[in-house]
């Protein structure tokens, strides 16, 4: 069946006729590394550092759509490299699936480097000399995986090329036979064409009839042709946008959308009228801007989420019109990308909301819902611990090298467990730098969830180590590692040390928020000396939530079935995007705490335990003595980790 009879029987969108297909979206083409400049407000010569995203048009089209939901694959080639790798792995975190990101052998991943130099100028130099992407080939798909989607999304810049044009014509031929929709982005990029200095990556239009040839190749065989009034100009051959619009018409029947930034868009389903006006037309959202790089691709996001749920025209302009807004108020195209959550909470109340990256709930919404550690089942072995462990060791030899080998023959019985561990269990650690630096090093490479402290061991209030300004130490780690804080607090302290807790608290929280990463906020009310009932915990949580203070986690002390019903309401009513909550140990007996996974286990809040002293507590005392060897001393731990897992397994299956 050709392309013509698919159109006769889909109709103008046709797409619920496809909804059986796996895939929602294929995204072909760029796929690359964003390095954003740190420094606002000044020329990308003076900018110091730099923080480093997914980009790519077509990568962070596959991101976005990721986020609202929409099944996304990408079809793209990466670097057989650090950079090739993360570009997987961060397309792989935002739900895309990457079976058909191959790995190229000769050529490096393309990278760009970006800067804010003000609210109008965005410079930025590609780096994509024979890059990875534009070396993808014929025979790194078939007709199959075409078909398996509804839609086929293409990036005009594999347009430039003639090996990455052959394999966009070969792509939409698939389609022609399988009745899969094919969109246009015309993303046109001088640069990447070779028509401007290598220099001058933030040019966007230069005719060239080369260009507007290369893309009217294509467009009769598009169902949905996007792009800003440049790029419809350049595809049009004209500087006039009515003219080409109407020269598009002449050879395309696809409904054709135009982006005009902050005015919002307009959409051309049929012959083009006398005005730009008269088409489909969607005002945009009027807020204040930070940075446009990245807007087109999250408008394509959203207006293709809304058309691949059959929305109408105003709704899919709608959609794509809030997600641009969403992106330019914030740093980095992927990473700012919207959820569905947050889209849908701003969709409602936009009008009141000029600057989205200054609205709390907003705010809260997109953290919660990017959430890299969301887990269930989480049993992590806390060894943390560095005055427990430093009053156990008597002799004269050297402490800290002591410690250390203590904390790295854990290690080792937590990956002993690993190897034998049950399905549906996820393994954890939390350990410090000062005597765990080498585990930390060890277990990040294997991507576990590792907490790491930041607290005075047993101060109150509580001080952080190295200082009380965590931001530039909490910069040098890594961005999957979960700040874990442990504060003795209770309702009932006296106000200067309750108040003189709750601003570092605050503070913490703040550094998190702006460095983006997740915190573990660790609550003990039982040790401050002051009566404890089933509400103290959840009125804790309650004034940290007021404070305005939202943690990734929880690390609770164990509760009745009370307490724990209320801790529960509370988290609900507050942050029901919240992790939830890991039960600590506080160095109990295996038998309480047993008995304290069963009370807790069937509450969906609780995630799991982060238990410490109650698994390596005798092995410590006893290797510290010299009455266990390594191995021993392993095999102790190990043993007692695993029954802790069974136990809390048994519970959460009894729940």
């Amino acid at each position: 069946m050709d392309h013509a009879i698919w159109r006769e029987v889909l109709g103008p969108k046709g797409l619920s006729a496809l909804m059986d297909r796996p895939l929602d979206v294929i995204c072909l083409g760029r796929a690359a590394v964003d390095l954003y400049g740190l420094q606002f407000g000044g020329r990308l010569e003076d900018m110091q550092s730099f923080a480093k995203y997914l980009g790519g048009s077509s990568g962070n089209l596959a991101a976005g759509l990721g986020r609202l939901g929409s099944r996304t694959s990408m079809l793209t080639r990466v670097g057989n490299e650090h950079m090739g790798r993360f570009v997987r792995e961060a397309l792989a975190t935002e739900g895309v699936d990457v079976s058909h990101v191959v790995t190229d052998p000769k050529r490096l991943t393309g990278l760009v480097i970006l800067g804010i130099s003000d609210r109008n100028t965005f410079p930025h130099i590609f780096y994509r000399e024979n890059c990875a992407d534009l070396g993808i080939e014929t025979t790194d798909f078939d007709r199959d995986y075409i078909a398996s989607s509804r839609a086929l999304a293409i990036t005009g810049t594999h347009l430039s090329t003639e090996q990455s044009y052959a394999v966009v014509c070969q792509a939409i031929d698939y389609a022609e036979r399988s009745g899969t929709k094919v969109i246009l982005d015309v993303d046109y990029r001088p640069v990447l064409w070779g028509l401007t200095a290598p220099g001058s990556g933030d040019e966007r239009y230069i005719p060239s009839d080369i260009v507007t040839t290369r893309i009217q190749s294509i467009i009769s065989r598009c169902d949905l042709l996007i792009g800003t009034e440049e790029e419809i100009q350049i595809a049009g051959g004209h500087s006039d946008t009515l003219k080409s619009l109407r020269a598009i018409r002449s050879v395309s029947k696809a409904t054709i959308v135009t982006k005009r930034g902050p005015i919002g868009c307009v959409i051309f389903e049929h012959a083009i009228p006398a005005s730009l006006d008269d088409g489909i037309a969607v005002a945009g959202v009027q807020i204040e801007v930070l940075n446009t790089l990245g807007a087109g691709d999250a408008f394509l996001s959203g207006f293709l989420h809304a058309w691949l749920n059959d929305e109408d025209w105003a709704t899919c302009a709608r959609y794509g019109n809030a997600c641009g807004a969403l992106v330019v108020s914030r740093h980095g195209c992927t990473p700012a990308m919207p959820t569905k959550p947050e889209l849908e909470d701003y969709l409602a109340r936009s009008a009141s909301v000029p600057r989205p990256d200054k609205d709390a709930r907003i705010a809260l919404l997109h953290r919660a819902s990017t959430r890299r550690s969301a887990r269930s089942n989480l049993c992590v072995l806390a060894f943390d611990h560095r005055r427990q462990l430093e009053e156990m060791i008597v002799s004269t030899e050297p402490v800290a090298g002591r410690i250390a080998a203590f904390k790295m023959l854990v290690c080792d019985a937590v990956q002993k467990v690993a190897a034998d561990v049950a399905p549906g269990t996820e393994l954890g650690i939390i350990v410090d730098d000062r005597y765990g630096e080498s585990v930390l090093a060890r277990m990040t490479a294997m991507k576990w969830w590792i907490g790491r402290p930041v607290e005075i061991p047993g101060s109150r209030p509580v001080e952080f180590d190295p200082r009380s300004g965590m931001g530039l130490p909490l910069l040098e780690w890594p961005a999957s590692h979960v700040v874990k804080c442990l504060i003795f607090y209770h309702p009932g302290d006296d106000l200067e040390l309750r108040l003189q807790q709750e601003r570092r608290v605050r503070q913490l929280h703040a550094d998190c928020v702006a460095l983006g990463r997740d915190l573990l906020l660790e609550v003990i009310a039982s040790s401050t000396g002051l009566a404890c009932d089933e509400h103290t915990v959840a009125n804790i949580q309650r004034r940290f939530y007021n404070l305005g203070v939202y943690p990734a986690w929880w690390k609770l002390e164990p509760q009745t079935h009370a307490g724990w019903q209320e801790i529960s309401q509370v988290i609900e009513q507050y942050d029901p995007l919240c992790n939830g909550v890991l039960l600590l140990g506080l160095d109990a007996p295996e038998k309480l705490l047993r008995e304290s996974f069963a009370i807790a286990a069937p509450f969906a809040v609780c995630k799991g335990f982060a238990v410490g002293r109650s698994i390596f507590g005798d092995a410590a005392r006893q290797w510290f003595a010299g009455e266990l060897d390594d191995n021993a001393a392993i095999e102790l731990i190990a043993g007692n980790y695993a029954r802790m897992i069974a136990y809390w397994r048994e519970s959460a299956a009894a729940g």
